[in-house]
């Protein structure tokens, strides 16, 4: 009975702890079901021992009242000897069965107490679980807000989404009717070129026809001045010999043959008549009245005109103007020093003389259907050769605006060309990753190196080829062979080569913002040049030996000239503040007076130290 009370006391407490804590909020209903839950499933457990319980006193009780009873009637009424014994025995009987009862309860009472342990057990357990229900009920709160704030934040982003579909369905259509206007531009300038290639070709139709009206007047009139000179009597002084004064040729045949005879090699594979005799006997008729000899004149054909022994550093601009439409990619002097070449984007080589400080335009070459990438003239400064991105590279003569033949057989644009010591042969360079050596004469590719990487630049000896490449090395090839014989590593891409006029050194410039100077006798001998501001400014700019070999001049990206003391290793002065972007190439000319610097804007500076 008293365990019975510990329990129901217990669930009353229960309820009335569960009472006293009840609010409003939907949470604590649910942990008052979940009390009254418990509370129930234990009453169900503890069901069976309460029933045994009551019916233990039930017994019990009776018993008593069996006693009592028993007892009274012993007191009233005398039994019988055997009747005591029965009563001994049955009493014996009773005690057996309270001691069992009262083991029982004793049994029943520890299990009460152990039941009571472990509903404090779960009431701590749940206090447990309402703090920790508590904390994410919190959570839950901050998460609502959170989430209600994102809510507000997906609604922003979609009507950003919205402004900015409508913005884009705006430039779709403006892109739509922009694209329909480049198609009608586009067909328009199909239409302007398709006029403008008719336009040169006419134009080119009346170039032919004038100079051909312009070749059969000088024929003419040298035939006329040969056919008066010879009946004159001419007195020639040819340096290897001497002619009678009074040999007098009575026809211009005559002549032809004498002077033939005289100095084969000039005339050696020319008629009598044709155009190229003819011109060869004019100028030596003029060169005589000047008081000249053959001699000379076959020096001047066939030798360099003007040695630099020393150069001057420039200090000062002299010219300056836009000489291109567009940049400008390659110069050239010549080298008699006073013609100078520009190449550009704009597809034309300018000629400019070199007077008084100034250049003045001589005229321009044409033919190239690409912007030019390089301009080298020959020893004689009477042609020119020139790299184009057209994948080709072209061959003017100097008295003609139309090359004289095109060298096309690379697959990407052509990055260098240059003349081989014999003058019979060129080299060229190109992005297809091959270097081709060209025969003048038949105007064909005689031999092809593959050369492993994009060759930016090439530079010819008298037996080698050296090229400069994208993968930061510099390869000596035998051209006789068709093989590597070296390579030079360096720390940039090469951008360009250079080799000095005695043959001994070779100049790189390279991305790394330096420039390396290789003797060739030694190739592990090399030395390298820098300066504070100095910076190369894209992957074609040329450096130059200048043409007494003592100094290096090279453009840089914020458009000044560096120059340097190969002997010293030092720099010899910086020319700032005439280019207003990366300047591409330079050149010194061969008198060592002036230097020239282009640059991608399309201007070009004359320097020198007067």
């Amino acid at each position: 009975m008293a365990a019975l009370q510990c329990l129901d006391s217990c669930g009353v407490a229960g309820r009335h702890n569960t009472a006293t804590k009840t609010t409003a909020e939907k949470w604590k209903r649910h942990i008052v079901r979940q009390l009254k839950h418990r509370d129930r499933s234990q009453k169900i457990m503890f069901q069976d021992v309460i029933l045994s319980y009551i019916k233990l006193l039930e017994r019990s009780h009776q018993r008593t009242l069996i006693t009592q009873g028993i007892f009274g009637s012993v007191a009233r009424h005398a039994v019988t000897k055997s009747s005591k014994d029965s009563l001994t025995a049955l009493i014996s009987q009773d005690e057996a069965t309270v001691r069992d009862l009262r083991k029982t309860s004793g049994e029943l009472a520890y299990q009460v107490v152990e039941l009571q342990q472990a509903i404090r057990i779960k009431d701590s357990v749940l206090e447990e679980q309402h703090a920790r229900m508590c904390e994410v009920q919190r959570h839950l709160g901050a998460v609502e807000a959170e989430f209600v704030g994102l809510q507000a934040r997906v609604e922003e982003v979609r009507e950003g989404n919205r402004v900015l579909k409508r913005e884009y369905d705006a430039l779709l259509l403006r892109h739509h009717s922009m694209d329909e206007t480049y198609r009608q531009e586009k067909v328009r300038g199909s239409e302007l070129l398709e006029d403008m290639i008719q336009r040169k070709r006419l134009a080119a139709v009346n170039m032919n026809s004038k100079n051909e009206k312009r070749v059969r007047a000088r024929e003419a009139n040298l035939q006329r001045e040969l056919e008066t000179a010879a009946k004159k009597k001419v007195n020639i002084d040819i340096g290897f010999g001497s002619m009678p004064s009074t040999d007098t040729p009575s026809t211009k045949g005559e002549v032809a043959e004498k002077l033939e005879k005289q100095h084969g090699r000039l005339f050696r594979s020319a008629s009598a008549t044709s155009p190229r005799i003819l011109d060869s006997i004019k100028e030596l008729f003029e060169k005589r009245r000047r008081g000249n000899s053959l001699c000379s004149l076959e020096e001047d054909l066939y030798a360099p005109v003007g040695i630099c022994l020393a150069a001057r550093v420039p200090s000062k601009a002299l010219h300056i103007l836009d000489a291109h439409e567009l940049g400008i990619n390659a110069v050239r002097f010549s080298s008699s020093s006073n013609l100078l070449a520009t190449g550009g984007t704009d597809r034309v080589i300018k000629l400019w003389d070199v007077s008084a400080g100034k250049l003045n335009n001589r005229g321009s070459l044409d033919g190239s259907n690409e912007g030019i990438t390089s301009i080298e003239f020959d020893p004689t400064g009477t042609r020119i050769l020139a790299a184009s991105y057209d994948k080709s590279a072209l061959f003017w003569r100097l008295d003609d605006c139309a090359p004289k033949f095109t060298l096309t057989g690379h697959s990407r644009k052509v990055t260098a060309a240059k003349f081989k010591c014999s003058l019979r042969q060129v080299v060229t360079g190109s992005a297809d990753r091959t270097v081709k050596v060209w025969d003048l004469h038949r105007a064909a590719c005689i031999q092809t190196i593959e050369v492993l990487s994009y060759c930016s630049d090439v530079v010819c000896s008298e037996y080698f080829i050296i090229s400069g490449h994208y993968d930061r090395k510099i390869r000596f090839w035998d051209s006789r062979a068709a093989s590597c014989t070296q390579e030079v590593p360096l720390q940039g891409k090469v951008t360009s080569l250079d080799i000095c006029p005695d043959h001994r050194q070779l100049l790189s410039c390279s991305r790394d913002e330096c420039l390396q100077v290789v003797d060739l006798r030694m190739s592990n001998s090399r030395r390298s040049f820098r300066a504070d501001g100095f910076k190369c400014g894209c992957d074609s700019t040329k450096a130059i030996f200048s043409p007494d070999g003592n100094y290096l001049a090279a453009g840089s990206a914020d458009g000044a000239v560096y120059i340097w003391n190969v002997n010293s290793g030092d720099l010899e002065t910086c020319l700032p503040g005439k280019h207003s972007s990366s300047i591409n190439a330079v050149s010194w000319s061969v008198s060592g007076e002036y230097v020239v610097s282009v640059d991608k804007s399309r201007r070009a500076v004359l320097w020198s130290d007067i």
